[in-house]
């Protein structure tokens, strides 16, 4: 029997054919290419990262809490990479976006489905998103497959009680599908974890690793903020948003946020 591997090369290994093919500018703007190469990588990135997410959730829900680190460490090394690719989308002026803006008609990064399922994934459930994507029916299953499960806060909070640490009933067993609402209970169940880190060291690092992703996710955006700002101003985006209102408005949000109020609390 032949060996497959041994006809296999570079270009032919990462589907270079295909891969470098798949950017197709529909104006003759030279800052097309950029903004469509940006974006794409942005996706490939988010693709790494669900599935990073997807092991770590198995891990945390299944009580291997030190193996998941690794996957866990690493969602945020690429965190840092897709906020540093603001900076190269920032050498575009807003005159040499305006030269094609027009062709992008009412696509827009809001429609990422890949993002909201991090997002649903991290415990920000929106089910206003899954129709958007009413013409891909497999990535409108992909998100409402996300939406459904408990969160990775959701699994993390499983072991917090499976420890012998208190938490309310009604977080236990709330329905996983809406939006996660924070409880004192599970703030002073953090607290007592904050409070003796070494009889409870993996939950402890747990808990710093979920502040490491929510932590880079706000730097993303705020660095998404700015170099929105900085080449449209205050106009609307392109899929119907108010723009930098919008995006303003998602600074706040806290996939983990029990894990920030116990600072003040500690």
């Amino acid at each position: 029997m032949s060996d497959p591997t041994t006809d296999i090369s570079y270009a032919r290994y990462l589907g270079l054919e295909d891969l470098l093919a798949a950017q197709h500018p529909l104006s003759d703007e030279h800052d097309e290419m950029l903004f469509i190469v940006i974006h794409q990588t942005k996706e490939l990135w988010l693709k790494q990262i669900l599935h990073e997410l997807v092991l770590a959730k198995r891990m945390v829900r299944d009580g291997d809490l030190v193996p998941a680190y690794k996957s866990l460490a690493r969602i945020s090394r690429i965190q840092a990479v897709m906020t540093q690719s603001w900076d190269v989308l920032a050498t575009m002026t807003p005159a040499d976006y305006l030269r094609f803006r027009s062709v992008l008609g009412p696509s827009s990064g809001f429609q990422s489905d890949q993002f909201r399922r991090l997002e649903a994934m991290l415990g920000l459930k929106d089910p206003r998103h899954l129709a958007v994507h009413a013409d891909r029916p497999a990535a409108q299953a992909a998100l409402q497959a996300a939406i459904d499960a408990p969160s990775l806060y959701d699994d993390a909070l499983h072991q917090l009680a499976l420890a012998g640490l208190a938490l309310p009933q009604e977080v236990l067993a709330r329905d996983v599908r809406q939006p996660y609402a924070p409880s004192p209970g599970v703030e002073a169940a953090w607290l007592e974890v904050y409070r003796d880190t070494g009889r409870w060291w993996a939950l402890y690092q747990l808990a710093e690793k979920l502040v490491d992703l929510d932590d880079a996710l706000l730097t993303w955006r705020h660095k998404h903020v700015v170099t929105v700002e900085r080449i449209i101003g205050g106009k609307r985006g392109t899929g119907g948003t108010d723009g930098v209102a919008y995006l303003s408005g998602t600074l706040h949000r806290r996939c983990f946020p029990e894990l920030w109020s116990v600072r003040t609390a500690l």
